[in-house]
Formats: structure tokens, C-alpha cells, sequence
């Protein structure tokens, strides 16, 4: 179990690849983002919604980072780019890399850590990359100070 104080600034986790099938990028595109682009239509093959990307990084990033860590939740994302067109085939491999770690303020017995997560393709062209924050337990709470400050 990885708590707060086991992520340091530059760690690599590497997060294990995907492979995308027409089929899913068709199921995905009809129940969430039908657009036409993402569904196909006139003769052109279906390109992946950049949720259904963005879901297949929270799945790869849950399974080897999340699970193992005393994580809670995230207060948010501050970036998402989509940078290239995933297509049916395509393999994408994710990683996150650690940019800051912090105490959290409102909770003494959390701490925030910033990362930069990556999916690139077979070619290491980079093809989503977003930047969040994590919220994760301390190993040893810390106290809060009462409110006379000690």
C-alpha cells in the first residue's frame, strides 16, 4: 500500500496498454458520444471519442496506481488535451508521472498529489495527456492545530 509520503516528484508509474477494437469504439460512441465521427458513417471507419480515451487512461491508472494506494479522490482535472485520433487497433500505453506533492490544507491527514498522466501510441506519439491532482491518506495522520493555532 502507497500512501502520501511513498510518491516523490519525477516517480514513473507505468500503466500498461490497450488496444482498441472497432466494436467497443462503436458500443462506446452509440451509448456516450454519438457523434457521427465516433460512430462511422459514410464509409469512413469510426475514430474513438476522446471520453471513451480518457476512460481507458482512469482504468489503466485505477488498476496499477489506485489499488495499491491509499488514494480517496480527486479534486479535479486542470488540463485534458486529446492530441491524436484513435482508431480501431491502435495500442495505447499510459503512464503518470508524479509533478508536485503537498499537504493537503483542509485536511491534515490527506495530502495532494499532482500528476501528468500519458497514453501514447505503439509509436510513443503522444496521444492524450492530462494533468490532476490525487488526494491520498498519510501514512501518519497529522493533526490539525486547534484554533488558538498550537
Amino acid at each position: 500500500m502507497r500512501y502520501f509520503e511513498d510518491f516523490r516528484v519525477g516517480d514513473v508509474h507505468e500503466l500498461g496498454g490497450h488496444r482498441f477494437s472497432a466494436a467497443e469504439i462503436h458500443a462506446f460512441a452509440h451509448q456516450y458520444d454519438p457523434q457521427p465521427r465516433h460512430v462511422g458513417g459514410a464509409g469512413e471507419p469510426p475514430v474513438a471519442s476522446g471520453w471513451h480515451v480518457a476512460a481507458v487512461f482512469m482504468r489503466l491508472y485505477v488498476a496499477t496506481v489506485v489499488l495499491d494506494s491509499a488514494a480517496e479522490v480527486s479534486p479535479g482535472v486542470e488540463q485534458l488535451r486529446w492530441l491524436r485520433p484513435v482508431r480501431a487497433g491502435d495500442l495505447l500505453v499510459g503512464r503518470v508521472t508524479v509533478l508536485g506533492v503537498a499537504p493537503a490544507l483542509a485536511r491534515p491527514d490527506r495530502g495532494v498529489v499532482r500528476q501528468r498522466g500519458d497514453l501514447a501510441d505503439d509509436s510513443g506519439r503522444p496521444v492524450m495527456r492530462l494533468v490532476f491532482d490525487g488526494l491520498m491518506r498519510r501514512r501518519v495522520p497529522v493533526a490539525a492545530p486547534d484554533m488558538l493555532g498550537r
